[in-house]
């Protein structure tokens, strides 16, 4: 007597692991950006045929959005772990930009910078989901630095006046920065000499006093 096989999800293929397609779908998005990648490519790139990626993921905007949201959480993942505590905050942000450069200098060929600026700051002008997850991401970058900033102030690293807040947003400006020229060609040398400079500016060099810091009442009036 022949046994039926379980009923399984068609086009499911045996042996499937969502993050590891994931993982080579958002490679795939990242080298060519959303729109020049093709369902070929992705099934390419993920060993899937069309029934099977889109029985897993659904379409191809939905598998853009699912590897936007995983690249996210684990930026967030990794700026937590180079956002050491333990270290002073100088070294903390200066180990950041050194992983970052990393990443953005991986993949084998030219430098491809970051995969969130390089792909999601286009396809955002008309797509509000995007735009959203992209909006979000920034924000939980921001919300990194800042938790990391406000702990250095608290242990005296920074002035008392100096405004956290907005000294994240330089900080990920400089990501942003490092990202962009990466992609553009700039050498890795000058991208960490940038960096350096960054982390001079965040923390006031060797002063150890902040170069940005909430506007004074006097100034505020004096501007009226």
């Amino acid at each position: 007597m022949v046994q039926k096989e379980p009923n399984r999800r068609p086009g499911r293929p045996r042996g499937y692991d969502p993050d590891t397609a994931l993982a080579r779908a958002t490679d795939a998005f990242w080298s060519a950006g959303y729109a020049a990648t093709s369902l070929d490519d992705l099934c390419d790139a993920t060993g899937m045929n069309r029934p099977s990626l889109y029985g897993a993921f659904g379409d191809k905007r939905a598998l853009y959005l699912g590897a936007l949201e995983r690249y996210t959480e684990a930026g967030r993942r990794a700026m937590e772990q180079a956002l050491d505590y333990e270290r002073p905050v100088a070294e903390a942000l200066a180990n950041l930009y050194s992983a970052a450069l990393a990443l953005y200098f991986s993949g084998g060929g030219a430098a491809r910078g970051c995969f969130l600026i390089g792909t999601a700051a286009t396809e955002a002008v008309r797509n509000a989901e995007v735009r959203d997850l992209l909006g979000d991401a920034l924000r939980t970058f921001d919300g990194c630095f800042e938790a990391r900033l406000r702990h250095a102030q608290a242990a005296g690293e920074l002035r008392a006046d100096a405004d956290p807040a907005l000294l994240a947003k330089v900080a990920s400006a400089v990501l942003h920065t490092l990202a962009l020229r990466s992609r553009a060609g700039d050498s890795r040398a000058s991208l960490r000499a940038t960096a350096d400079a960054a982390v001079a500016l965040i923390c006031g060099g060797r002063s150890g006093r902040s170069a940005i810091s909430r506007p004074s009442r006097r100034r505020s009036k004096a501007k009226r």
